[in-house]
């Protein structure tokens, strides 16, 4: 079964829209642009979790894939967070890490994102299991949002441009969003500490 789907940059709802499909008995096998390809399976079997590897160099992304599939036992699957549809393309992350600043049709460019698939069992499905590694993936995420406020803001005072303004508004919400996700976290691990 193919489902046309496009998520952008929202990767909770792509990740519980994935594990609602689980649910009903289908299992994720091929992504694409904007196909999702299922096949049947038991409800509940498996679930998703969909992680942000924007900022990683190629060398790093296949490196956290195979400790994923090899070491944790789980399947990758590269998802694009982006729709571009054109050959040679290249981008230019300032907020990546080196290696990963320049994306091409040959590294990280149309491959930003990981659906890791876990066979459902009684032990929690999480990547991210640490409060420092969790208050960390937050600032990663948090990167783009705010490289894009940011430009978008000197953009719309250099050229006295409200809408340019507007997109740096509208772009600063989810650096907002993943920063106080990151206080959240930091303050549980304080009070955890403190206990």
């Amino acid at each position: 079964m193919k489902k046309y789907r496009f998520f952008g940059s929202f990767l909770s709802a792509q990740e519980k829209w994935l594990n609602k499909m689980a649910s009903q008995g289908y299992r994720l096998v091929r992504t694409e642009k904007l196909i999702y390809e299922f096949e049947e399976c038991q409800p509940n079997e498996f679930q998703y979790y969909v992680e942000f590897i924007g900022e990683k160099s190629k060398e790093h992304a296949e490196e956290y894939k195979r400790f994923l599939e090899d070491e944790m036992g789980y399947r990758v699957m590269y998802k694009n967070i982006n729709l571009n549809y054109s050959v040679g393309k290249v981008r230019y992350r300032p907020w990546a890490e080196k290696g990963g600043r320049i994306a091409t049709n040959s590294s990280t460019f149309n491959r930003e994102l990981f659906i890791v698939e876990k066979k459902k069992d009684e032990k929690p499905f999480e990547l991210h299991t640490s409060y420092d590694d969790m208050i960390s993936y937050y600032k990663i995420l948090q990167k783009p949002w705010l490289t894009m406020a940011i430009v978008f803001g000197i953009l719309g005072i250099a050229m006295h441009s409200v809408l340019f303004g507007a997109f740096a508004a509208v772009t600063l919400i989810p650096a907002i969003m993943y920063q106080i996700s990151a206080a959240k976290i930091k303050r549980e691990a304080i009070t955890k500490e403190s206990e």
